[in-house]
């Protein structure tokens, strides 16, 4: 059995992201189902989304303990220059600047978690500290197959 290793890890600064997009709110053993159809739903009205940065890219947004209902749920966005002319059931969501340990997890969403075991592992042993009440992302490079994702994985981080 191929031993499975995280590749590459990083730690990236992000200036402020401004995303529009759909918020996924459901019950957590719903959200490898209902993420998925969020994304396509996303792609294919695009279109309505004025100044959108790289449509090829869609970032997921969300707070591991969130202590807010304003928090809670999953973000699924593109990333715009500025907020124009928003359809009504779509939200805007500002995440700050904000420093990440970035990992790449390519496969399936269901194994998902594993990658986020060995970033985690990785964010411990490099001595940061991962900031569970920040907002964390998901940059999806590739959605249309639930089997076969590439995605880096976005995990707050600061110094400890």
């Amino acid at each position: 059995m191929e031993e499975k290793v995280l590749h590459n890890p990083k730690i990236e600064d992000l200036s402020e992201i401004k995303l529009v997009g759909f918020r996924v709110l459901c019950d957590s053993e719903q959200y490898l189902n209902e993420i998925p159809k969020a994304a396509q739903l996303l792609n294919e009205r695009m279109n309505e989304i004025q100044k959108v940065t790289n449509s090829s890219v869609q970032y997921g947004a969300f707070v591991v303990d969130n202590y807010s209902e304003a928090e809670d749920g999953y973000w699924i966005c593109v990333q715009v220059n500025e907020y124009e002319d928003i359809p009504d059931d779509m939200v805007c969501l500002t995440i700050p600047p904000q420093r990440y340990a970035v990992g790449k997890h390519n496969g399936a969403n269901y194994s998902i978690r594993d990658t986020y075991a060995r970033l985690h592992a990785w964010i411990e042993k490099n001595g940061y500290e991962r900031q569970l009440d920040k907002w964390h992302l998901e940059r999806y490079h590739s959605w249309n197959n639930n089997d076969n994702l590439i995605v880096e994985l976005l995990d707050t981080i600061t110094e400890s």
